[in-house]
């Protein structure tokens, strides 16, 4: 599909603001391959091609074993594969990215609360967030994936 416009070009202002809250949420003390694996759940439960191809590629670069990120959309059922924190993330985020669906249950909040002290899941709620948004993004305006773009 081709892209619809070009929406950093179109609102450089709002892009700028959201890169502002990308960069807090990398200096945020969070592990930076557990935002990435958020980042990419978020990406797959939307469907969002753009953002999947572009956090798939950045978990691989940094180190990320082919056979996890493969096993993302199915962690619950990865045994130890994925460390109790990042269950406890990608947990949150799919209930946060479902919040129509869930309205953030008692159990939910208190599980991620259990896991992540309050800045932390506080971050990583932002994090969710953002996500979301750029997903919302890419998915509207129709973004090409960089592995449709060169064909790679």
């Amino acid at each position: 599909m081709p892209q619809r416009m070009n929406y950093a070009a179109a609102a450089p202002g709002g892009m700028k603001a959201l890169g502002a809250v990308y960069g807090y949420v990398a200096q945020s003390g969070l592990p930076a391959a557990l935002i990435e694996l958020v980042y990419l759940s978020i990406s797959q439960i939307h469907g969002c091609a753009y953002c999947i191809d572009m956090h798939s590629r950045d978990l691989l670069k940094a180190g990320v074993p082919v056979e996890k990120l493969v096993l993302v959309p199915a962690w619950d059922e990865a045994g130890r594969l994925f460390s109790s924190q990042e269950k406890a993330a990608l947990k949150w985020a799919e209930v946060l990215t479902r919040v129509s669906d869930t309205h953030v249950p008692e159990e939910a909040y208190a599980e991620a609360r259990a896991t992540f002290g309050e800045k932390e899941l506080a971050d990583l709620t932002i994090a969710i967030g953002l996500m979301n948004a750029f997903n919302r993004l890419a998915i509207s305006f129709r973004a090409t994936p960089l592995a449709a773009a060169d064909g790679a």
